[in-house]
């Protein structure tokens, strides 16, 4: 178990298919340090081949922090280590992108800086009440890495980009919520149901036809829309055994039991 004393890289537990990534240094506010952005690249590459793993989390450690920080960022000293420190954190939120299994971020904190673009990078969201959200980026000189543009022109639309990067003001609850980013706000009591819920409706689906739809929505997003390959995947989800099941499920009025086949 975490406390608040723990600093180290990030923490990787795997169970029941489910792979939780917990960033780990909260009396630093979870800030990101060179060597933790090695340790978070190993793991996701480890998530990926772990066929067992179906969702995979990215929470935070917030144990003793006056106010709940998921991430400060990425650590702006790493760049006297490391002159091209963006661009080796850019590989953070696209490897987050492309992960196979479906990626749920447990926001349980306020977010700053890169962190922002790794929030945008999971598939689907939950948010504490009351966390606010910046992007520092130009307060600091800093031109953003192109994908993490990308990601926030997608899912923030062109004006609340503009207002994150031109700015440099916090997003609170209120205008977050305008956004629709998240799946649902709780507070903390909430928490740990709230998330099971959400884990628990993304596990009941058939894995193949989950991961394949993923995988055909990113495409989409990404202006990379082929008819022919996604007409494929669909009918290779027909002739599945997942299908099958799912079928025999439905008419005999009982809850699937899919074996990713």
């Amino acid at each position: 178990m975490t406390t608040p004393h723990d600093s180290t890289p990030p923490t990787l537990h795997i169970a029941a298919g489910v792979a939780t990534l917990t960033l780990n240094r909260p009396a630093q506010r979870n800030r990101l340090e060179n060597a933790d952005l090695s340790t978070l690249l190993q793991q996701l590459d480890a998530i990926n081949q772990d066929t067992s793993v179906r969702v995979m989390v990215l929470t935070a450690n917030t144990s003793g922090q006056p106010k709940p920080v998921f991430c400060s960022g990425y650590d702006i000293g790493g760049f006297k280590d490391n002159a091209q420190g963006s661009t080796v954190f850019e590989k953070i939120p696209v490897a987050l992108a492309a992960m196979r299994p479906v990626t749920v971020c447990a926001l349980n904190g306020s977010v700053y800086g890169g962190a922002t673009d790794m929030v945008l990078a999971c598939d689907l969201r939950i948010a504490l009440n009351g966390i606010e959200w910046r992007m520092p980026a130009a307060a600091l000189g800093l031109h953003y890495y192109p994908s993490g543009l990308q990601r926030y022109v997608s899912h923030f639309g062109m004006a609340a980009a503009k207002r994150a990067f031109l700015t440099a003001r916090v997003f609170d609850q209120t205008r977050l919520q305008a956004l629709g980013l998240f799946e649902s706000w709780h507070e903390p009591h909430e928490w740990s149901h709230a998330l099971q819920s959400l884990l628990d409706d993304v596990l009941a689906l058939a894995p193949l036809a989950l991961q394949s739809t993923k995988q055909s929505l990113n495409e989409i997003a990404a202006g990379q829309f082929d008819e022919p390959r996604l007409r494929q995947r669909e009918i290779a989800s027909t002739q599945s055994a997942d299908f099958a099941e799912g079928l025999a499920a439905f008419a005999q009025r009982r809850k699937p039991d899919f074996k990713g086949q």
